[in-house]
């Protein structure tokens, strides 16, 4: 914003102490680009702007972990699991077996790809966890996440993701969907892709990879009905966690959950429930 009037607004913390703060390259973009938007951002603390901060760029790390790991893309009934650690449902989604830490079940998905296969918006849901895994460390994680389910858009509630319609204010580590209206309905799975967005009009989608926005839409194009004039785009969706609801549960009983220490983020998160929140599948 011109004058370098900042749009962050945390009472008792001005401009010139956010950007004395001493953030990744990653946290320092997604700041600059808030600080440019003309929209207001509003935080409650100090604490609350650090933890999506940590929490936006493990998502972003998680994504490019799962791109360079070996995991498959299939639909539904051909999906496939670690059955040491899964069991893959009849509809093929994966549910944790009894005795398996939540954060063993979750990092072997990174960790021995190759034994899995998975559609695209599994596949989000997966990295949303990784990332919070990463953020929140693996005690908290296997506390207040057990006995997960994984398949589609299911999800923990205390993930609770929220809903915006303004593509523009996307920054690193939204989930955003990429809509092929005229697709082949002999591949329903190519009716669009969820993607993160993991840098300046770069985003991973699993089954496509890593591409440019418009070579995610020069993909799915690919995937349409024969001589289909209709092309694919990028809908005005975003969606991420509600980083304030991780970090109001991480405070209840326990330490300051955020600490900014030499450059450490450190945080947690608690509770437990389970929500049916459906979004875009394919």
């Amino acid at each position: 914003m011109p004058g370098g009037t900042t749009v962050i607004q945390i009472i008792g913390v001005d401009a010139e102490q956010i950007n004395k703060l001493p953030l990744t390259d990653m946290q320092r973009a997604i700041v600059r680009q808030r600080q440019n938007s003309p929209r207001i951002y509003r935080f409650s603390s100090l604490d609350a702007l650090l933890f999506e901060l940590a929490m936006r760029e493990n998502i972003v790390q998680a994504a490019k972990a799962l791109y360079n790991g070996d995991a498959g893309f299939a639909v539904f009934d051909r999906s496939r699991c670690n059955e040491r650690l899964w069991e893959r449902t009849p509809n093929g989604g994966f549910q944790l077996r009894p005795g398996v830490r939540p954060s063993d079940g979750i990092n072997d998905i990174f960790e021995n790809g190759r034994m899995y296969a998975f559609e695209c918006a599994t596949a989000m849901v997966l990295i949303l966890y990784k990332a919070v895994l990463e953020t929140i460390g693996k005690e908290k994680f296997d506390t207040y996440f057990p006995d997960l389910y994984v398949r589609d858009w299911h999800y923990d509630s205390d993930l609770q993701l929220v809903t915006a319609y303004d593509n523009n204010e996307a920054t690193y580590g939204d989930v955003l969907y990429f809509k092929n209206p005229d697709h082949n309905p002999e591949t329903p799975e190519w009716q669009g892709e969820n993607a993160i967005m993991i840098g300046n009009d770069l985003y991973f989608g699993h089954g496509i990879g890593i591409r440019t926005g418009e070579e995610m839409i020069a993909s799915l194009n690919r995937k349409r009905v024969p001589f289909s004039m209709q092309s694919a785009y990028l809908t005005d969706q975003v969606n991420h966690p509600s980083f304030e609801h991780l970090r109001n549960i991480a405070a209840r009983g326990t330490e300051p959950m955020l600490a900014y220490l030499q450059g450490d983020v450190i945080a947690r998160v608690g509770s437990h429930g389970y929500s049916h929140y459906f979004l875009p599948t394919a």
